[in-house]
């Protein structure tokens, strides 16, 4: 379930941070979020793991452990805390009682494929923890899971080493069988370990009190509640208590031993038992059913015929073992689930879902006989119905009619928070979706207006008009342009014009200056505005070397030849604004645009022509220019004009922005 996949994702991401995460799944070609109660492929969280592995460079039970002890703790925080603390008193319990949480947990999650465990007591307070699965290779969460919940529940320490590890044969299938020595430590606290660690005397001290208070007889402290009856309920162990019953000298009980009575003759009749637990069965060594509760009858008919096999009617679906007297008792701490086989059903019974029972064994050695006390395992109201089955069917006090009812209720949550998780991912999706064209638009945006008046106009401010006492503006033209016009298509026009201007764009941005815009042939551009800067003179002159070398590789479709262009510069005051409110653009205005204008038109083919402003600028900065003396402007008269060359301590690549 995605509930796993998203334990990984957090594990990760706390550990090691979300850029590594980003890596991972990207390598691994997994999404970025999970459905809690999505059902996904079991490729997907090995290929997490063995990706995690390489980009970690830890090994995979390192990395399993890891992912066990972080398991524990994010199950915890998933509102299972409670739910695991309860599971049993000590580890033992806890253990021996995962296979039934897994078995609630069945109801919720109904494709769930979970390990089942077994635990042995050894006589050195040991034990021995068997591990069945069938997925190979993860046997290494086991002791992280086992030994978080030890130190978060029990206070204790373990350590779990693999004793043995082998295909278990006695299991329907090939799975995976795993046994671990599990041994148990306390934990002293900081103070007891410096106290008792600290010298040879006081060691020798530390035991002389142990073998003192052990010596002594502490009686048991209990309350008392009254009421119809009384109950002894045993207050917390003390420290000694606990060392005494650890270092098991045998000196005498830890608890007060209690023996049940029973009565000397069972005060109930057959029949009363039968319809009291209506669904119970008790079988033989060879599974000759000697009795049954009514409802199992009612449900499988042929167990009215008492010493029929059990097996031919029933099989056992978990834990899945061969059905045998012997493989029963092994696995007696565990749920047994049994289901009928629908060959053996009536026929008209054998359209409906198979009827499954879970429940308990017990061994009854006086009479030599199993004892199978179970309920019907149904998780829904449809499931009820659909093997014609009702409520009244089962025992007033058997709890499944209340899980019925709960459990129709949780699935009709759990479809509603898997909806809302749905959804919040197509949110998810759709606001990075949203995202990514916000930022073309504001790319496109940016390209026709400078970023500060543009972020005003989204704002729905008015962008006051801004005087720049200098910049520099540049002009450019194709040379003959209304002559290829004449002689081409149009779309041949449109691809020169653009090859060309793809080239002065990237120029742009090389040398930072601020494309006005283009009429045309016509090219305009500016340093110094919108943003001033004091170099604005030398990135032009830098952009119209860049220019002129561009050209040389956009070819006339006319003659074939490269294009020549006029270049025009001038230095001098401005005023911008935005003009407009459909299409807005951002303008200059002033006679220093007419004059760069005027130095374009009267300029010479591959040339750079500049005014005696812009000279006067660039006269001390390392480029090389030459007088072109004085020339009549049309509208100015006669003014004193130079050509620029070349700069004198810049490449070309560097002009051209090249690596």
């Amino acid at each position: 379930y995605g509930f796993i996949n998203s334990c990984l994702k957090s594990l990760v991401v706390e550990k090691y941070g979300e850029e590594t995460w980003e890596k991972l799944r990207l390598q691994a070609g997994v999404e970025d979020s999970f459905l809690t109660f999505e059902v996904y492929k079991d490729e997907i969280t090995m290929q997490l793991i063995d990706k995690a592995c390489k980009i970690l460079g830890v090994p995979a039970d390192m990395v399993l452990r890891q992912f066990g002890e972080h398991f524990f703790e994010f199950c915890k925080r998933s509102g299972y805390d409670h739910m695991l603390r309860t599971l049993g008193g000590n580890l033992h319990e806890f253990i021996e009682n995962l296979d039934a949480l897994h078995s609630y947990l069945s109801l919720s999650y109904q494709e769930m494929n979970a390990p089942s465990f077994r635990v042995e007591k050894n006589g050195d307070g040991s034990m021995h923890l068997h591990y069945y699965s069938d997925r190979r290779g993860l046997c290494h969460i086991v002791p992280g899971i086992i030994g978080a919940a030890a130190l978060d529940f029990f206070n204790i320490d373990i350590s779990m080493e693999i004793v043995n590890q082998a295909e278990e044969e006695e299991r329907t299938g090939k799975k995976e069988h795993i046994v671990f020595l599990v041994t148990q430590n306390p934990i002293f606290s900081y103070k007891e370990r410096k106290k008792l660690s600290s010298s040879p005397q006081n060691l020798a001290n530390s035991e002389r009190q142990i073998e003192n208070q052990l010596n002594k007889e502490v009686p048991e402290k209990a309350d008392t509640v009254r009421g119809r009856g009384s109950a002894l309920c045993p207050v917390r162990k003390s420290h000694w208590k606990k060392i005494r019953g650890m270092i098991a000298l045998g000196r005498g009980k830890l608890l007060r031993g209690f023996d049940p009575v029973y009565p000397k003759n069972l005060w109930i009749d057959p029949k009363t038992f039968c319809n009291g637990l209506p669904f119970h069965m008790v079988f033989d060594k060879e599974l000759r059913v000697k009795q049954a509760g009514v409802s199992i009858q009612k449900i499988v008919p042929g167990l009215q015929t008492m010493g029929i096999c059990l097996d031919h009617y029933f099989s056992i679906t978990h834990p899945e073992v061969p059905f045998t007297i012997s493989s029963i008792q092994k696995f007696i701490n565990s749920q047994f689930v049994f289901q009928t086989r629908r060959e053996m059903m009536p026929e008209s019974w054998k359209q409906r879902p198979m009827l499954e029972l879970r429940g308990q064994m017990i061994w009854m050695e006086p009479v030599q006989c199993m004892l199978y006390l179970c309920s019907p395992l149904l998780r829904t109201l449809h499931e009820l119905e659909e093997r014609q089955m009702h409520i009244a069917d089962i025992a007033p006090h058997d709890v499944t009619r209340d899980l019925i009812l709960l459990n129709q209720q949780r699935l009709a949550e759990m479809e509603l928070s898997n909806q809302l998780e749905r959804k919040k991912e197509e949110l998810r999706t759709l606001s990075k979706h949203l995202e990514e064209e916000k930022k073309k638009t504001e790319a496109l945006l940016y390209a026709m207006l400078p970023q500060h008046v543009a972020n005003q106009l989204k704002e729905g401010k008015r962008v006051e008009a801004g005087e720049f006492k200098e910049c520099t503006i540049l002009f450019s033209d194709v040379v003959t342009f209304t002559s290829i016009c004449a002689q081409c298509e149009p779309i041949q026009i449109v691809l020169m014009l653009n090859s060309m201007y793809l080239l002065f764009d990237r120029l742009t941005t090389v040398h930072d200056v601020y494309k006005v815009e283009t009429i045309g042939d016509a090219y305009m551009v500016v340093g110094g505005v919108p943003v001033p800067v004091s170099s604005h003179a030398e990135r032009v002159a830098n952009f119209a070397l860049g220019m002129i070398i561009a050209a040389k590789g956009v070819k006339n479709p006319v003659s074939g030849n490269p294009i020549q262009i006029r270049v025009g510069i001038h230095t001098g005051p401005v005023l911008a604004g935005v003009v407009g409110e459909k299409m807005p653009r951002y303008c200059l205005f002033g006679d220093t645009v007419n004059i760069a204008s005027r130095m374009e038109s009267h300029g010479v083919p591959s040339k750079i022509h500049l005014s005696s402003s812009a000279y006067q600028c660039l006269k001390y900065k390392n480029f090389e220019m030459t007088e072109r003396g004085e020339i009549e402007v049309k509208g100015k008269g006669k003014m004193h004009t130079y050509f620029l060359l070349r700069n004198k301590t810049a490449t070309e690549n560097e002009i051209m922005g090249r690596p």
